[in-house]
């Protein structure tokens, strides 16, 4: 009779929330409540269980943040990662930075296998022309006047004095290019006539090695390649402001109009940490502020939002403490995304629970009984949001990146713990003071008020069910059909603040030196033949021009171009033997003759790696013509860039796969938990909407499928399915307390009746009423989903003032889902209910 009583309380009322403008029962005139109907309730029913679990989690976040090596052991330093300028050695896209290259790799097959060894090297060290960790780009009208003179010499010499710097690489230290070997100054002393400094300068813009590589084409950007010794790096100043400072000085000292600025890997690998500490913390406490001013104007009661929140802040700061045992804290999506996301859900959960518990509370139940009861009926509900939302991000667990999958392993594990923490901190904290008067202003606030409208909209949907029914499937297969059209994409500009000093000398280093980033187009000629004939140089000169016809790729530079500088007007082959003429470390920068290969060099501007899609095929099929017409020649493309390139693709594949692994996984859960096959697959369309449709307006406006909107994706599906589970969940609910009832009344009018006709009375009766159990359904649940939108899509919109692209286009999507979402459970969830889930006669 516990569940028939609950039942009859619960159902009484059409509109709940009626009853809270009437006031609170007495304690004395409380509703008796017997036991709960699940084990749920354990964490109400026993305080000192739900107690234990919460100073266990404490310890254990407060161990982590203190010292995590108590109890796991660091990784060990031989795991190649480094810390420079207090920052991690961790790379955007990995353990290592997108922006270093890593080994050259075959293209295509064309160079794959070990390199051929023919002797030890020479003890030779190879000239800097690439690599330097920073750019420093100094801008001006004129270099090649006695005062740029001076200053351009101060500034390297003052460069030079500092610690942390190794070598410092710039056009008057390009090896010479002359049949004596002698070296000459790119830029005279200052004591020089002008007419030796517009020779200088002609005579620069004719060297293949500072021409586009150390000075640009117009000899309007200067190029000073620093190399950095980690060891003598104590701070971030050392890697920015400390540079600079000493060339401005030296620049103003002379009163030169000149800018200075830096790009680089190390550059924009700061600016990333950056915009992932400082600001990201800002802009996730202003969202904080907002959300929780919100919810109290929402809730019209503080002590519920305080309880509210205390969950949700509990299972943030457990979950950052104890991924520290992981070592994954450095990990920027785990530093700037997780506590977000787990906000969102820790939130969404918590607002059920508490107007829940408000609910009840206003119905007359005494403070036990009302948690006990409040745990049965959304406890599963927030379990299963839990448990899908885990399985929705874990699932990156497969991805290609180390990082995403980092970011998958740290999500589940903060969704396990934020579960936790609702469960146990709300109900704990109804039970003190704070939580007697949690059910103050129930029934008064602005969306309580005026669920009665958004109840009609429903009611109007089930009167065209099949309509909007229809309307559901065929609105999942087209904007289904749309995204699968995004195409994916990868830039350096997207992950950094576009009003950042970095980004608009990142810009610059594209328009005056065409790119930051360099590739190479590896060659290997046939064993036994000599470095110096006319045919490997016959070969360097065919790819430099097969490159130099892509307007794309800048600057090509190989060894058959430095021979085409030397004296003389006979093509490269033909100064085939004058390669020993050339100095040893600028030989060795694009020859290694003891591995018969070599490699010719060019740079790749910032426009998304999908935009060099089609040069690299063009650039791979000139390839493959020149080998075929040199037998014996093996030749791809190589480089970072070409690698990314090459696994572009795994950004959707990873996307797909899965997305499409947690919706089936998700399917099957939900099928299982609900025991209905039909439940599970009616409710995969209205969780998949939301996410076909921001794929939808994303292709719309543009926008590529970028590693940013893969997480997104992933985590509005992990958000999206929150709401529709509570609906479910309360749907399952209301129809199982009305079936009951109605077997009940069919029992008693049928009298001798037989049994087969009262249940046929009971079918009946269930399928011409099952528009009233949505109704009611959604008027159990509608407040909590349409509270916890709003004011989660008004967390997201915080963001959006960020300046970092990225984070536009996180919030953009977020928001977008989730107003979806929204949409979803109202016009198409009851629609497909009450066509899909009628019962059996």
């Amino acid at each position: 009779m516990a569940r028939r009583e609950a039942v009859v309380t619960m159902t009484k009322v059409d509109e709940p929330y009626r009853v809270g403008q009437e006031g609170v029962r007495a304690e004395g005139d409380e509703l008796p409540f017997h036991g709960g109907r699940s084990y749920w309730g354990i964490f109400a029913r026993s305080p000192l269980f739900s107690l234990v679990i919460f100073l266990t989690l404490s310890t254990l976040s407060a161990i982590g943040y203190y010292d995590p090596g108590l109890l796991v052991p660091p990784p060990g330093a031989g795991d190649g990662d480094s810390a420079v300028g207090g920052m991690s050695g961790s790379g955007r896209y990995g353990r290592t930075s997108r922006l270093v290259a890593p080994a050259a790799v075959g293209s295509r097959g064309t160079t794959g296998g070990e390199p051929r060894p023919a002797g030890p090297p020479p003890d030779v060290t190879p000239v800097m022309l690439f690599g330097g960790e920073v750019m420093m780009l100094i801008t001006g009208d004129d270099f090649f006047n006695p005062k740029a003179a001076v200053a351009i010499r101060e500034a390297v010499e003052a460069l030079e004095a500092l610690p942390q710097v190794t070598q410092v690489m710039w056009m008057d230290k390009a090896p010479p290019l002359n049949l004596f070997g002698l070296r000459e100054p790119a830029l005279p002393d200052h004591r020089a006539s002008q007419r030796r400094f517009d020779t200088a300068r002609q005579r620069a813009l004719d060297n293949p090695m500072i021409a586009g590589q150390l000075l640009s084409a117009d000899g309007k950007t200067l190029l000073l390649s620093l190399r950095l010794d980690p060891y003598h790096i104590r701070s971030d100043a050392d890697c920015t402001t400390e540079l600079t400072e000493p060339v401005r000085a030296a620049i103003a000292k002379q009163g030169l109009p000149y800018e200075v600025g830096l790009t680089g890997e190390l550059p924009i690998r700061l600016v990333m940490s950056a915009a992932s500490g400082d600001k990201d913390r800002k802009f996730q406490y202003i969202a904080y502020a907002v959300i929780l001013l919100l919810a109290i104007v929402l809730f019209r009661g503080f002590s519920a939002v305080l309880i509210t929140a205390m969950g949700t802040i509990l299972g943030v700061v457990w979950t950052m403490g104890c991924i520290r045992f992981f070592y994954y804290e450095d990990n920027p999506f785990n530093h700037v995304v997780v506590p977000v996301l787990l906000s969102l859900v820790g939130f969404t959960d918590g607002v059920h629970m508490v107007s829940q518990i408000r609910v009840n509370r206003t119905l007359g139940y005494g403070v036990r009984d009302s948690l006990i009861k409040s745990l049965d009926e959304v406890g599963m509900a927030c379990f299963l949001t839990s448990l899908t939302t885990a399985i929705g991000l874990g699932s990156l667990g497969w991805a290609h990146h180390a990082i995403v999958r980092e970011f998958g392993y740290t999500c589940v594990l903060g969704v396990t713990i934020t579960f936790l923490a609702i469960m146990t901190s709300i109900p704990l904290a109804c039970m003190t003071p704070l939580g007697r008067g949690v059910h103050r202003g129930q029934g008064s606030g602005w969306i309580e008020r005026n669920l009665g409208r958004v109840t009609g909209l429903v009611e109007g949907v089930l009167r065209h069910r099949k309509a909007y029914a229809a309307l559901a499937i065929a609105l999942t297969v087209i904007t289904g059909l749309i995204t699968l059209r995004l195409q994916p994409d990868e830039r350096i500009l997207n992950a950094i603040p576009e009003r950042s000093s970095e980004a608009k000398w990142l810009h610059h280093m594209d328009e005056a030196f065409g790119g930051l980033e360099t590739a190479v187009v590896q060659i290997r000629w046939p064993e036994g033949m000599p470095a110096e004939s006319p045919e490997v140089v016959a070969v360097s000169d065919q790819v430099e021009s097969a490159l130099r016809d892509e307007p794309l790729l800048g600057n090509p530079l190989g060894i058959a171009r430095l021979l085409r500088a030397l004296p003389g007007e006979a093509p490269p082959p033909q100064k085939a033997s004058m390669l020993e003429l050339l100095p040893g470390p600028l030989r060795r920068v694009f020859m290694t003759p003891e591995e018969s290969s070599m490699k010719v060099t060019f740079r790749l501007q910032d426009l998304g790696i999908a935009k060099y899609g089609d040069v690299f095929e063009r650039v791979e099929k000139r390839l493959g013509e020149i080998a075929q017409a040199n037998p014996g020649f093996e030749l791809g493309l190589a480089g970072n860039p070409i690698v990314r390139w090459k696994n572009l693709y795994q950004i959707m594949v990873d996307l797909t796969s899965s997305l499409g692994t947690a919706s089936l996984v998700i399917f099957g859960v939900l099928g299982l938990v609900y025991r209905s096959l039909r439940l599970g697959l009616i409710a995969v369309i209205p969780n998949v909407i939301p996410l076909t449709v921001t794929g939808t307006m994303m292709w719309l406006i543009g926008q590529p499928l970028e590693l940013v909107s893969v997480i997104a994706f992933t985590v509005c599906l992990g958000i999206a399915v929150d709401d529709t589970i509570h609906f479910l969940t309360r749907y399952r609910m209301e129809l199982a307390d009305a079936r009951d009832t109605r077997l009940g009344a069919a029992s008693g009018i049928s009298g001798g009746s037989d049994a087969a006709g009262a249940t046929q009375g009971v079918a009946d009766a269930t399928s011409t009423e099952l528009d009233g159990v949505i109704v009611r359904a959604f008027q159990g649940v509608g407040a909590a989903m349409i509270m916890t939108t709003l004011v989660l899509v008004t967390g997201f919109a915080t963001v959006l003032w960020s300046d970092t692209r990225e984070h536009h286009i996180f919030a953009l999507m977020g928001g977008a889902t989730m107003v979806t979402a929204l949409l979803a459970d109202l016009f198409l969830l009851p629609a497909l209910l009450a066509v899909f889930d009628r019962p059996r006669k």
